[in-house]
């Protein structure tokens, strides 16, 4: 009797292992490869920039992994503290200030937005202010529709956009439940709600990440933008596009259902704590708004509800280990990143390889803009933001084209926003996805047209409005 071997398995190697090693490789090539005209700090910086890009990109370790370790790599190869000397005639940044990236001004804004959502969600706000808001728009669903967009677009502005999103999925389902299994304004609604939230999010400077990260460059780079100017900037084009937004729903996800009988539960909250909170929220968003006559910057402003709030005992030490502390590392490291090329002179090296002269700006903010919706559309909108921003930025600071740098790092974090075509584009995507009740392509081609009209509207329409205006 013969007997006859199982055949060997072949082991595959993982993509996260095949990926490092990518990382690797390519982290060490300016190290040991000389770029003609590129400084000993920038091959150092360069090295640094292209393994954040494959780790930011396929992600084998996590995004804000990488954004520490951005910051580490930093103090060790390019600040006065680097373990192999610097040439003497680069002056090195001090370490303290790569570090200092974790306490940027633009973080404790952000923090300040977290606290303001998790207040919100914790009394309730959301649900409480979407049941009184959602009456006006009766009961027909292409209108209960476009108030479920104004709604949770509005939240978007000041508060976690996967947390409204979570919120007002809760909202809809049961909404949807009440429609015919076969009516396609289900799949409308479903979708309308993180495209409502990815679009209001680009309205504020704490609404979504991009935001704050091209604060926070420009910020480096001397241009101070206010917590007022970015709306004048950002909201007329956001209020625009939920409209399109809206009426391309409703015209591909058309509905056969007359009426809705909308039953939303939820109640103000009416206890101490509740209205310490209200009053917090009131004043925080007022002193937002009116920057420009007191003159309070909106990083200190927003550090007022996390003081007050804390000390107050409305939010707890539960609270506080519930903030989303990565997404503020992954923020840190890209202002991290932002200095660590400035101070090399890389941005300057990257920039000087295309002749930029020959193109238009309008041109030049539509390459970064749209090479950002498509990064974005494929990988952490953060993570792109905090690639092409700084590039974007030094471009405009270099004096080779006559571009603001404040429209170009704005257009470019707004693109970051516009890339709502997958699933895993974006967590309000991925919440809504989750439901089950939307298929990929559905999403695919809505976001895809969504994404563009957007990037055509910074683009093009609202420089005009700008303008007129005299603000750019």
């Amino acid at each position: 009797m013969t007997t006859t071997k199982p055949k060997q398995e072949k082991r595959q190697i993982p993509a996260r292992v095949i990926w490092l090693a990518v990382a690797a490789v390519l982290f060490l090539l300016p190290l040991v490869v000389e770029f003609d005209g590129l400084s000993p700090a920038g091959h150092r910086m360069f090295a640094i920039f292209l393994l954040a890009i494959v780790l930011w990109v396929a992600e084998p370790i996590p995004l804000f992994g990488t954004a520490a370790l951005i910051i580490l790599l930093e103090v060790l190869m390019i600040s006065d503290k680097a373990i192999v000397g610097l040439p003497a005639d680069f002056d090195p940044r001090s370490f303290r200030d790569y570090y200092a990236a974790l306490a940027d001004p633009v973080i404790l804004l952000v923090l300040g937005g977290f606290f303001l959502a998790m207040g919100s969600s914790h009394f309730r706000l959301d649900k409480a202010m979407g049941r009184i808001l959602l009456k006006p728009f009766g009961n027909q669903p292409a209108m209960i529709m476009l108030g479920l967009m104004i709604i949770t677009g509005a939240f978007s502005m000041f508060m976690s956009n996967t947390a409204v999103t979570a919120t007002m999925m809760a909202v809809v389902i049961p909404v949807v439940a009440s429609l015919p299994s076969n009516d396609r304004i289900r799949v409308g609604m479903v979708l309308a709600i993180p495209f409502a939230a990815n679009v209001g999010g680009m309205g504020t400077p704490v609404g979504t990440p991009p935001n704050a990260i091209a604060i926070g460059q420009l910020a480096s780079s001397g241009i101070s933008i206010s917590f007022g100017k970015w709306m004048v900037l950002a909201v007329p084009g956001v209020i625009l596009l939920l409209v399109i937004s809206w009426w391309l729903l409703k015209t591909l996800f058309p509905s056969d259902t007359k009426e809705i009988d909308l039953k939303i539960e939820g109640e103000f909250d009416r206890s101490k704590n509740a209205r310490i909170f209200y009053v917090v929220f009131i004043v925080t968003v007022l002193l937002w708004l009116t920057e420009s006559f007191h003159g309070i910057s909106s990083s200190i402003v927003g550090f007022i509800p996390v003081v007050a709030l804390l000390t107050t005992g409305v939010l707890t030490e539960k609270d506080l280990q519930a903030v989303q502390w990565h997404v503020l590392w992954l923020i840190a490291g890209g202002i991290a990143l932002g200095r660590g090329i400035v101070d090399s002179g890389l941005d300057e090296w990257v920039i000087g390889l295309i002749s930029w002269e020959s193109l238009g700006a309008t041109l030049i903010i539509g390459v970064f803009a749209f090479a950002t919706l498509a990064l974005s559309t494929v990988m952490s909108n953060s993570a792109s933001a905090n690639l092409l921003i700084p590039l974007g930025v030094s471009l405009a600071l270099s004096g080779t084209v006559d571009i603001d740098p404040l429209i170009l790092g704005f257009t470019i974090s707004m693109a970051a926003s516009l890339a709502m075509a997958l699933p895993i584009s974006t967590p309000t995507n991925a919440v809504a996805y989750s439901s089950g009740l939307i298929k990929t392509g559905d999403m695919a081609r809505t976001g895809i047209i969504i994404g563009i009209i957007g990037v055509l509207i910074y683009l093009l329409l609202m420089p005009l409005f700008w303008s007129a205006l005299g603000i750019a």
